[in-house]
């Protein structure tokens, strides 16, 4: 790891993991996509993280760099500040003409103190740093720019929408086509039915303030969608013959690979498009942002199936609710809506592998909260104990078209199990009731939190291509909506932490046992290899 060196002397040293210069002295960036479009040079290209010097505040960065033997810093050498940036049309365009903002004449902006987004202003990745710590990874904060690099005229504007349902697609399609024709005038928006396929298969359709008015109110999508189809070549050739220049694709991990590689072709052939990304994915398991439209609708819902369970299992003897929820390889709506419900006893999700039998075991907890209260509700995350029922089913590993794991019904497997535990083994009668409201979670319009959320990426989104950022995705860092480079959302997938506060909020909720830290059973009765592979999963098809 290089670690950038800024001294009076020499102000213009290159920057590690970038070819931008460091400038402690003017740490302005409208020289790069601000205010005026300089004379293209490839020092000035943006493509990857930005160390910028503070010499007020050198934080020394030994904790960060400690693995690294070859590396030497003392207090003078170190930088603290850092900006991971988006790509910009100027990097391979240099002489791209700029244009005001209409923004500037808009009457909805008049009362606006501030209309445009400063070209220095950034959103903090880490919000609690400690005194003496670095300032750490910062993003570009979104929102408009004084200069834009198209005219109303000259826009022509395609939304896409990928992968599975979520709730508040059709608020984010209504308000890209509604930002892009209120705020900035354009009127020539397709939508691409279909998915990434409907580029290169499908005829498009032209969109209109009027013909979305009201598609908010439905849910699914307005455009159809579908998994996989991506080929690179065809959509690109297919946007460059339609003189499509500005590309909005709404879709989740696979998507937003697919997003970053027509990025590249496009810079490939020096075309001028923006991309931008609106991640999408109702488990909340994108990386970086606060969190994914529609996740809020959903553990909102998902209350609804609770207290149903809850309804059936207290007015029978023994009663025994296990409500599935989403949640492929992270569990964060079963444990908000867990959190949420005050009624749940039990919460499985795909990060903590539990175990049924013996001391510490499911059924055990389960024996005992019935004998305690006469019934019990288990909240089970649609990814757990996908290692135990392969074992159990012999199952053979598949993908679907964009490259998921196919899962197996977790919910159904749990529920014959604990049904012939308590039949063939305690001599018991249960009342069992299973309550799956997936695909009615996922087909609901969102509710009036993730609308605002959702208008908020549109925008930001739309402010962001029609300033010239490219190849990027966009979201809420630590309640500040950001640009971030697509790379950054796609590395990793956000997991519920299990030595996290949030957690251990849940486990003092429910008063479950914590399985994972019970005894050594769990080793023997669960294969280790097939959880770490669960956890660490990365969906590589686009």
């Amino acid at each position: 790891m290089e670690i950038a060196q800024c001294s009076k002397a020499n102000p213009f040293l290159p920057l590690s993991r970038s070819s931008i210069p460091c400038n402690y002295a003017n740490r302005n960036l409208k020289s790069f996509y601000g205010f005026h479009n300089p004379k293209f040079d490839p020092k000035f290209s943006i493509k990857k993280p930005v160390f910028i010097c503070n010499p007020r505040q050198r934080f020394s960065l030994r904790a960060q760099i400690s693995s690294d033997s070859n590396v030497n810093v003392n207090e003078d050498q170190t930088c603290d500040f850092i900006i991971e940036d988006v790509p910009h049309l100027i990097n391979f365009l240099p002489d791209l003409p700029v244009y005001p903002n209409p923004l500037e004449k808009s009457q909805a902006y008049a009362i606006v103190k501030r209309t445009f987004v400063s070209p220095d202003d950034v959103v903090a990745q880490k919000i609690v740093v400690q005194k003496e710590s670095p300032r750490g990874v910062h993003f570009r904060r979104a929102g408009p720019r004084e200069k834009v690099y198209f005219t109303p005229e000259e826009v022509r504007a395609c939304i896409v929408t990928c992968g599975g349902l979520c709730p508040g697609i059709n608020t984010v399609i209504r308000e890209i086509v509604c930002g892009l024709n209120y705020m900035y005038g354009v009127d020539d928006i397709l939508g691409i039915q279909g998915g990434y396929r409907g580029f290169y298969s499908k005829n498009t359709i032209n969109l209109t303030p009027k013909m979305v008015n009201d598609i908010h109110k439905r849910g699914g999508t307005f455009l159809q969608t579908s998994r996989g189809g991506h080929d690179t070549n065809k959509i690109v050739d297919n946007i460059q013959d339609r003189g499509i220049n500005q590309v909005y694709i709404i879709g989740g991990d696979g998507t937003q690979k697919g997003a970053a590689a027509i990025y590249k072709e496009v810079e490939k052939r020096g075309l001028r498009v923006a991309v931008a990304g609106i991640p999408k994915t109702i488990d909340n398991d994108i990386a970086v942002i606060d969190k994914s439209f529609g996740f809020d609708t959903a553990v909102e819902e998902a209350q609804r199936a609770i207290n149903a369970a809850h309804v059936e299992v207290e007015s029978v003897e023994n009663g025994v609710g296990i409500v599935k929820l989403m949640g492929r390889y992270s569990g964060f709506i079963a444990m908000h809506a867990t959190l949420a419900s005050r009624d749940v006893d039990c919460c499985l999700i795909p990060e903590s592998p539990f175990y049924l039998e013996g001391q510490g075991g499911l059924f055990e907890f389960v024996e005992q909260r019935l004998k305690e209260n006469g019934h019990i509700i288990i909240v089970l995350a649609e990814g757990a104990g996908q290692d135990y029922v392969a074992q159990s089913m012999h199952a053979v590993d598949e993908k679907d078209a964009s490259g998921n794991r196919l899962l197996l019904d977790s919910g159904l497997w749990l529920t014959q199990k604990i049904k012939d535990h308590f039949t063939n083994v305690q001599k018991m009668a249960i009342n069992m009731k299973y309550i799956d409201p997936t695909y009615m979670i996922r087909a609901i319009p969102s509710n009036a939190s993730d609308n605002i959320y959702c208008t908020l990426l549109a925008q930001s989104a739309v402010h962001g291509a029609m300033a010239g950022y490219t190849g990027f995705t966009v979201g809420p860092v630590n309640s500040r909506h950001a640009y971030i480079p697509i790379s950054r959302v796609t590395e990793s997938q956000n997991i519920v932490k299990l030595t996290d506060r949030m957690w251990a909020r849940l486990l003092a909720s429910t008063n479950q046992p914590s399985f994972v830290q019970n005894c050594d059973l769990v080793q023997e009765r669960v294969n280790k290899q097939t959880i770490d592979q669960i956890n660490s999963m990365k969906i590589t098809s686009i």
